[in-house]
């Protein structure tokens, strides 16, 4: 399906007051003028972005709570039990706050449910397993969940347990009765820190607990821990979740990667061999694409405790062997996504473009439910129109839902909420229970919300475009300035480019699905060549000699020490 190009036009003073400002590049203007940043202070922050720009911690809501009644637990020795989540951005706040607590000398314990057999979120039946598992436990606390918890909440209390909720999730009307409900998106937090993922949420419990044991004295008698050093758990699960890579998730994910190409974990060193990786800098792309999908893995298709073990693992053999496992684990997760996906292909049938802006919901016994959001993000995708898969097991199904810009997903399943056993989510993403007698008729309501919301509209999915750019402007300066705009991520994209009338020259296909060529300008000043890659494309369409326009991005290719620019295709159009 051919994009429709969305070329920024940003403010022309904007941009040559940045040009002036920085001394920078026209192009470089242009781009951070296309990042909506503020005057010359905001974008220094964002060139330079600094711990010490952190907002303070205490200004969210119940957080002085939370830090009085932990620090209290760790002063007395109290048992504290810490409850997670099963993805990337739950495992790393579990492990964070743990190991806090740990240097901290506290008693301390984790606790991560296990995704099929148990869920999302703190449960009442989870309470009475973990009080019989830790009969002194007076603590709990939520990290990355917890928001929803009213019934488990209401249980821990009757057992004489406080609980201190942290989570980043949207919140209900009514908050659960919980000692401290720490959440940026409380209606009544005046934070403003919102974007923050649930690591980030943890890792602010983290500076205030701190400073709460600081001022009563604490640290005289212990080891402080230096907060930096977990800012590499930070940056795993802030990327990991698609949240903004904006203000402090930007500062926290730039300072995490330092830490993790200093001074990495045992665990993600032989994951990143495990990736295939070994010297050069860690990104954000490498968390997002390799790191992070090894670690959900373990979640998805087995316990996400693995993922946890290799994080905390100081053992060279252990940390090897979980390394191997988590990368095996992924290669099984691969296999079952490209299974399902393949057979959503098959039953959409031999015309899909008679599925394209048509909502797809469909469901199967043999889908494994812990693959179904990636293969409905992948069906959203190809298809431009949200998608809804289901897995069928003993009368009832579980489904992942992904939508697309401009459909409210969650609204949908509201008006669809008769059908429904159980579903949450947002606007783009939902998950879903249902009878499998009520599929059918979900399908069909399903579809026509959608077409009536969208009957005098035409989903056409766009690409947005930073600037031309003619290959004469390319220059190793320009891809250095480019950058420093690292780490790129949600509402921080990489910068995206138009080139037009393309020659190609030297094609030629690399591991079965890309084609590396060398790109020209005839009707440019120099006729300078570059080298571009053009990834998963149609190996049995011969290349064209000329392009009416390639979008792309703007790269080093580092190999063997060297570095060369290369273009990065995302559309070729003849």
């Amino acid at each position: 399906m051919n994009k429709k190009l969305n070329i920024l036009r940003p403010d022309p003073n904007v941009v040559r007051e940045i040009y002036y400002s920085l001394r920078c590049h026209p192009v470089t203007a242009k781009v951070l003028a296309n990042r909506n940043l503020g005057g010359a202070e905001e974008i220094e922050h964002f060139l330079s972005p600094s711990l010490r720009r952190l907002r303070d911690p205490f200004t969210l809501a119940d957080m002085d709570a939370a830090a009085r009644r932990i620090a209290k637990a760790v002063w007395d020795r109290e048992e504290i039990l810490i409850f997670g989540d099963y993805d990337v951005d739950g495992i790393t706040s579990t492990i964070l706050l743990y190991e806090f607590l740990k240097q901290a000398g506290a008693v301390v314990t984790f606790y991560i449910p296990h995704r099929l057999d148990e869920g999302y979120g703190l449960k009442a039946g989870q309470v009475e397993k973990i009080i019989e598992a830790n009969p002194g436990l007076s603590l709990i606390v939520t990290v990355d969940c917890g928001s929803h918890s009213h019934d488990a909440v209401e249980a821990a209390r009757r057992a004489d347990i406080d609980v201190v909720v942290t989570d980043h999730h949207n919140t209900p009307d009514n908050l659960p009765d919980a000692l401290a409900v720490v959440n940026p998106k409380r209606s009544d937090c005046p934070a403003g820190l919102s974007h923050l993922a649930g690591v980030g949420v943890a890792f602010y419990l983290a500076i205030a607990l701190r400073k709460r044991l600081r001022d009563d004295g604490y640290w005289k008698r212990h080891s402080e821990p230096n907060l930096k050093n977990f800012c590499d758990l930070v940056a795993l699960g802030t990327v990991a979740d698609l949240v903004p890579l904006t203000d402090e998730n930007r500062i926290l994910v730039k300072t995490g990667l330092e830490v993790l190409q200093s001074k990495p974990r045992l665990g993600l060193k032989h994951l990143s061999k495990a990736c295939g990786f070994f010297r050069r800098k860690l990104d954000s792309e490498d968390i997002a694409f390799r790191i992070a999908p090894r670690l959900n893995a373990a979640g998805r298709i087995e316990h996400a405790k693995t993922a946890a073990e290799l994080l905390l693992s100081d053992r060279e053999d252990r940390a090897a062997e979980l390394a191997k496992f988590l990368d095996d684990l992924n290669c099984q997760r691969r296999e079952l996504e490209k299974t399902a996906y393949e057979q959503v292909l098959e039953k959409i049938g031999d015309a899909p473009e008679k599925q394209a802006g048509k909502p797809v919901v469909l469901a199967s016994p043999d889908w494994h439910e812990g693959v179904l959001g990636i293969v409905a993000s992948r069906v959203a995708e190809r298809f431009f129109s949200p998608a809804v898969l289901i897995s069928e097991h003993n009368g009832f199904g579980k489904g992942s839902c992904r939508s697309v810009p401009g459909f409210d997903l969650f609204e949908g399943l509201c008006r669809c909420a008769p059908l429904l056993d159980d579903f949450g989510g947002h606007s783009m993403a939902a998950g879903v229970k249902i009878k499998t007698s009520n599929i059918d008729r979900f399908r069909q309501a399903f579809q026509e919300i959608f077409e009536t919301e969208f009957r005098s509209r035409e989903l056409v999915p766009e690409i947005d475009i930073d600037c031309e750019l003619s290959f004469d402007d390319v220059s190793e300066f320009l891809i250095d300035e480019l950058e420093r705009l690292k780490p790129f991520g949600a509402h921080n994209p990489e910068p995206v480019f138009l080139a037009r009338n393309v020659k190609v020259a030297a094609p030629k296909i690399v591991g079965e699905t890309h084609r590396r060529m060398v790109l020209s300008q005839p009707d440019g000043q120099t006729d300078k060549l570059l080298n571009a890659i053009h990834f998963n494309i149609d190996p049995q369409t011969p290349p064209e000699e000329y392009l009416d326009y390639v979008v792309f991005k703007l790269q080093w290719n580092r190999w063997n020490g060297s570095k060369n620019a290369q273009l990065l295709i995302l559309e070729a159009v003849p």
